[in-house]
């Protein structure tokens, strides 16, 4: 079935979605987050984009933009080529990170500009990691409310801003749909991961693939299905399934 031509936005505002390849977790520790915020600000000299909202979850990434001189996919394209080369090489892997195919939607008045902000910013919340979001580190929920920001194509004062983000609201946007969940929780599956691997990225070569195994053994043993453990890891589904045979 051939791919449907993405939707123009008329005010060139887009809410876009960037989705770790199979499903996987894209970061690990706090200097994969911001390495990422890193190159998402280089890069605005360079690809004239203006980012209003970001948030980096786990295995996804959300992003309120605005294109100006260069389409959303050669954007992604800068950022992506340049955080996997980075990627790859601290956690000696090979091969792609990122969904070819990133999801994105146009945000063309007012009232779904702020939809989507709020939307994004509660992210973390939704998915239980944080309180408010203001409090989680990896999103620019903070900065929206000071004077550095970009200005927004929308009539509120600050105050009023802060105000209209504070309200926790059951809003409706693009999204992605992991399935329902079964078995372990994901915040379970991972302490189970960072006590087996300890900080390391595990390693998949000839030398210590028996010690991989082990380690993938254990902790499908321990309640972790094979989908989970390759989203959370990295590992493929075929090495995990080799393993636990």
């Amino acid at each position: 079935m051939p791919r449907r031509a993405r939707q123009r936005s008329c005010t060139d505002i887009y809410h876009v979605i960037l989705r770790g390849i199979n499903r996987q977790q894209v970061f690990y520790d706090e200097e994969d987050y911001e390495y990422f915020i890193r190159l998402l600000n280089r890069f605005q000299n360079v690809s004239q984009y203006e980012v209003y909202a970001y948030c980096l979850m786990g295995n996804h990434i959300h992003l309120l933009i605005k294109v100006t001189q260069e389409p959303l996919g050669k954007i992604f394209q800068r950022i992506g080529a340049a955080f996997v080369y980075w990627y790859n090489l601290k956690y000696q892997r090979v091969g792609h990170l990122f969904q070819d195919r990133f999801k994105s939607e146009p945000v063309e008045t007012e009232g779904y500009f702020l939809t989507v902000l709020r939307y994004i910013i509660w992210n973390p919340v939704k998915a239980g990691l944080c309180v408010s979001p203001f409090d989680y580190p990896y999103s620019n929920a903070k900065a929206i409310l000071s004077q550095r920001r970009p200005v927004f194509p929308c009539n509120l004062t600050t105050d009023e801003l802060a105000e209209y983000i504070a309200q926790d609201k059951e809003d409706v946007c693009m999204d992605i749909f992991e399935g329902p969940r079964r078995g372990m929780t994901e915040s379970a599956a991972k302490d189970l991961i960072r006590k087996e691997f300890g900080t390391t990225f595990p390693t998949i070569s000839k030398e210590n693939r028996e010690t991989l195994n082990s380690s993938i053994i254990r902790l499908f043993k321990q309640g972790i299905s094979i989908r989970q453990l390759s989203r959370l890891t990295g590992i493929s589904k075929s090495i995990i399934e080799r393993a636990v045979r």
